[in-house]
């Protein structure tokens, strides 16, 4: 398969919810089937809300229950300080993309103005998928 991937949180709550157009439904479907990686604060991200407002949950806890949930070790944690001596960004944000830089893994999320200036980070916009020729 190549490259290996790191989920982030509105990639997550996308795909479980239908909202990608077929195309990109087809180039993630053999990434979440075969591995899917995230970062523990997109899994604290996406299961924070009041489960008793979405009947949804019990699929977001299954989504998580078969992910590999990278958790912050002290290499994640320095590169989350050196990211952000860098770069004006949120801390959530930070963390997630030390992730994929440590764990060498593309970060796949729809907020690319988010971690563009972040050296080493490999970002793919599910939105923004080439078109196969």
């Amino acid at each position: 398969m190549g490259r290996k991937h790191l989920l982030d949180s509105n990639v997550v709550i996308d795909y479980l919810a239908g909202l990608y157009p077929q195309k990109t439904f087809t180039w993630l479907n053999p990434i979440i089937n075969q591995d899917i990686n995230t970062s523990v604060i997109t899994k604290i991200e996406v299961l924070s809300y009041n489960p008793e407002k979405d009947d949804n949950y019990a699929v977001l806890v299954d989504f998580f229950d078969v992910a590999n949930i990278l958790d912050l070790t002290e290499t994640v944690v320095m590169k989350t300080i050196e990211i952000r001596q860098g770069n004006r960004i949120k801390l959530p944000d930070a963390i997630i993309a030390a992730t994929a830089i440590v764990h060498n893994l593309a970060l796949i999320t729809r907020n690319i103005k988010d971690f563009q200036k972040i050296k080493g980070l490999i970002l793919i916009n599910p939105l923004d998928l080439p078109d196969k020729s």
